[in-house]
This record gives C-alpha cells, structure tokens and sequence, in this order.
C-alpha cells in the first residue's frame, strides 16, 4: 500500500478521495489543516486516522508515504519541498507552482531526495486522450491545434457583488489562465512540445487576476489557438487539425468523445470507454511511479511541466500579470 497524507480540505480534495479510493495499493492515513477543527471534521468524514495541525510536524511523520497537496497555488512550492525534504512523494495539483523558478526548485528537491513529484494534471492519463495521442499520426502533418475551456466560476457572481474570493486573488496566484488555461497549455505541450513563441491577450480585472484571454503559441509548421474564461461560458469542441483530417474533441479537459473527420468524408470514433472517474488515473499512474520507484512520470513530467509553466508565465508576463510569488 502507498499510504497518503492530505493537504488541502477542500472539493477538489474530496473529489480525489472519492476517485483514489478505487485505485489498488491507495491507504488515506493523515490529514494536515491550520485549524483541529477543519482537521478533525475531515478526518471523520473520510476515516482518516491521523490529524495535524502543525506542517513540519506532519511532514516528519511516519504514518504516510506521500502527499496529495492541494493548497492554494501559491503554496504549492513551498509545501512540496518540505515535503520532499522530508523523503515524502509529491502529487501537487495543477498549477504545480506560481512560476518557472518554483517548478525547478521542485524539480530539484525531487531528484536530491529521490522522490516522485508529479503535477496533478489529469487529462494526460484519460482513456481518450491517449486515443489521441496514438491516432494522431492519421490525420498527416498537424498544422494547428484549436483548444477552448471557457467555464462561467460561481466566483464571479460574489465577484460582481463585491466580495473577492480566492480565486480571483493574486496572492494566491490565481486567475482563469492558472485555473482553466492550463488545461489548454498541457495537452499543447504533452502532443507537440515547446512553442518557438507565445503571443498572449486577455481581459483584467481589477482585483489584479485575469478573467479570460487568448493565447497562440507559434511551432515550426503549426500553430496552437487556445481560448479560456472563468467570466464566460463556450460550448465550441476542441481540434487538432492535419492535412489528411481533424480530430474533434468534445471537451478538452476531460475528453470523453473524440472522432477523427478525414477529408474524404469518413469518420471514424476513437472514443475509448471510461469506466473511472477522471482523477482516478492519474492517481494510478502516481501509485505504480512510487511502487516501482521510477521518478518521474513520461507524460506528466518534470520536463512538460517546466514547459507549461514556462509558456504560462511568459503569458502572464504580456498581459501583466504579476504574483507576489513572482519578487
């Protein structure tokens, strides 16, 4: 068994749990949270054995073997390390830090302590995004891929009353292109790697975070249009385009319908079936690295992430987003 601690208590925490659950070799023992309160209210909702309310304490016990860390972005480099310095695993959810900085320092921290550090970014590992990545070759030379994720945050309504929650916060390094961007960025660089150059547009709010905006990343004989919002809803698929055919993907994400149009006229479905909820395979995929003490994973790497992270702050760059994580 590869026993996890917890931190972070909430939703995207409880929809890990519920999807980990079902994975071989997955024991829930320790819970960390700054309040014994919040601490022990999950600990009996998922029946976990072991609280802590004090970081270094946690991160120096025995009763677990890796973390899933799902505070606030900001956070995320800091907690890891100390995690990994401390010999635990590291699943960290995505964005795996605020800035390219960060992710090396990570990077590094895994490999002095060798230790897995994965970043949480689950649409690598589902079913239909692997049918993807192994039918691309038959749409021929891909000449661009088109990405949209644009989701209307219930956020945004307190937004509008006044009341600036977490997400909307530049403390915390958020914004729409950390939040929902990156579920563009990640695919992009997974299938084709590192762009020769990013061209960056968005609306900014006041509170100092994007709200929507616009990338295009340029490759030596494609380009990559992506779209996203937490302002706005899009109910437009996703596509790659190649000069034999474009595959068409429902949903970028968490792609659960996917066809290629050949331009011939045929069509054939690649849709795979998938019988787990989504987090359930990246938490497989994190399981089997620590079982068998490979390091890193080859989809989600450390490279790939270093290459997200890479083209999200030279975005966040050009449209002038600054995180205090970034002085």
């Amino acid at each position: 068994m590869v026993r996890f601690g917890i931190i972070g208590t909430n939703w995207i925490t409880e929809s890990f749990i519920q999807a980990a659950s079902k994975v071989e070799d997955f024991s829930l023992t320790a819970v960390y949270s700054r309040t014994n309160e919040k601490a022990e209210e999950f600990a009996k909702k998922f029946n976990i054995e072991h609280t802590f309310t004090d970081l270094e304490e946690f991160v120096s016990s025995d009763v677990f073997d890796a973390v899933y860390l799902a505070s606030p972005n900001s956070l995320h480099a800091k907690q890891a390390i100390l995690c990994m310095n401390n010999g635990k695993h590291v699943l960290c959810e995505k964005p795996i830090a605020s800035n390219t900085r960060e992710v090396s320092e990570m990077m590094k921290a895994a490999n002095d302590h060798s230790v897995v550090l994965m970043e949480a970014l689950k649409t690598s590992f589902l079913p239909n995004f692997l049918a993807i990545k192994e039918n691309l070759h038959k749409i021929g030379k891909v000449r661009r891929y088109f990405a949209s994720y644009c989701q209307y945050s219930s956020r945004y309504d307190k937004y509008k009353e006044g009341i600036v929650l977490n997400a909307f916060k530049p403390e915390f390094s958020n914004g729409s292109l950390m939040d929902i961007g990156i579920y563009c960025v990640y695919p992009a660089v997974v299938l084709f790697g590192e762009p020769k150059q990013i061209k960056a547009s968005s609306y900014m709010l006041e509170s100092g975070v994007d709200g929507e905006g616009s990338l295009l990343l340029t490759y030596d004989e494609m380009d990559a249009v992506i779209m996203y919002s937490k302002i706005t809803n899009s109910y437009v698929p996703s596509e790659i385009q190649g000069e034999n055919g474009s595959i068409i993907i429902d949903k970028i994400h968490t792609p659960e319908n996917v066809k290629i149009h050949y331009k011939d006229g045929r069509i054939e479905d690649l849709t795979q079936p998938q019988d787990s909820a989504s987090m359930y395979y990246e938490t497989k995929e994190f399981i089997e690295l620590v079982k068998n003490k490979n390091y890193q994973s080859q989809l989600n790497s450390h490279s790939n992430s270093l290459t997200t992270a890479k083209i999200l702050e030279d975005a966040r760059k050009q449209i002038g987003l600054i995180y205090p994580a970034d002085k």
